[in-house]
């Protein structure tokens, strides 16, 4: 056990608040995975901070600077410190869908002081679709709505929904050598939308997506018989997980979404409603100095796509969001 945890144990937590004078704060620690992660902790442990109770987000550490998943939930499993008092934040991956078919997942389902996030990670958060016109605006300060980018990932979702379970299903069998995450996320890319017809680029990828499909199927039911009959199965155990095929890409990899598939949507709308605010300037400015104003004025209120993402709290109505909180509640009352 290393030294940070023998002193941050949750029964040396919990004795330690024994000691507190009456009213004063229940504290809680919480470990989260890296320093990116502590506002989006903090913004939904602020939720239950009271005259009765604090929580103290920080990193796991045995004198160097640990990260990940591993340091934040591993050792504290490993030694049975978790508890009340000392929580784990954690992205949930796959150890989720995977549901003990892995030792890691075992580990991870049956401490009942894990606080996950359900979707792969922060960064599906992040990129959660009902939030998407908001971060639009204020990346151009244009309300014109081009896309419903809501309508798009739904699709999209349904879409790649088919070839995500057996991704699992590999996954869970141990071959996940025979169709990777990497090749995955290689299948369901996109290329950068077009605005006036968005279908066209969905239509392109269902059609691979299908090919992909039969390729699987037609080769792993001759080694596997049952194995069409599990995906099927699992497609209903994932619906009771929250899994739904209209948002399939809450649970894929969060940094192939952020990096690679919102700003292939996103970029080409934001760059037509620039376009529209830069002609109206052009329209109405009433002498060149007027419109160099206007122009220089606009462009350097605009906000960077990256950068109004990692600011997005929109996620928060999500009905995954939701189950995280009923989990802070589940705890706090100790249950």
């Amino acid at each position: 056990m290393n030294h940070l945890l023998q002193n941050l144990s949750s029964q040396y937590l919990e004795a330690a608040n024994r000691l507190r004078p009456k009213g004063s704060r229940r504290r809680v620690v919480a470990y989260v995975e890296s320093y990116d992660d502590v506002a989006f902790w903090r913004l939904l442990l602020d939720e239950f901070e009271s005259d009765r109770v604090t929580f103290n987000i920080m990193l796991p550490s045995n004198g160097r600077l640990a990260r990940g998943k591993k340091s934040a939930l591993n050792e504290c499993l490993k030694d049975n410190a978790l508890g009340s008092e000392l929580i784990a934040c954690v992205d949930s991956d796959y150890d989720y869908l995977m549901q003990g078919a892995t030792i890691s997942s075992r580990e991870f389902l049956q401490s009942p002081y894990v606080l996950q996030t359900y979707t792969y990670a922060i960064e599906n958060y992040l990129c959660y679709s009902g939030s998407l016109n908001q971060i639009c605006v204020q990346c151009t300060l244009n309300d014109h709505r081009l896309i419903d980018f809501e309508a798009f990932f739904e699709l999209y979702s349904r879409i790649v929904f088919p070839l995500f379970v057996w991704n699992i299903w590999f996954y869970r069998k141990r071959r996940h050598n025979e169709f990777s995450m990497q090749e995955f996320n290689t299948t369901v890319t996109i290329d950068s939308v077009d605005v006036r017809n968005p279908q066209k680029t969905l239509a392109r990828l269902e059609q691979r997506v299908a090919r992909k499909v039969a390729h699987i199927e037609e080769q792993v039911s001759e080694s596997v018989p049952d194995a069409l009959s599990e995906v099927e199965a699992m497609k209903s155990e994932f619906e009771k997980l929250g899994v739904h095929p209209g948002n399939t890409y809450m649970f894929m990899q969060g940094h192939f979404i952020f990096e690679r598939i919102l700003p292939r949507v996103m970029d080409p709308v934001m760059s037509v409603l620039r376009h529209e605010r830069e002609s109206e300037i052009y329209r109405l400015a009433v002498h060149p100095q007027q419109r160099q104003n206007e122009l220089s004025s606009y462009r350097h209120s605009q906000i960077d796509l990256a950068e109004a993402l990692h600011k997005n709290t929109h996620y928060r109505d999500s009905e995954l969001y939701r189950r995280m909180r009923a989990d802070v509640t589940r705890i706090l009352e100790g249950k």
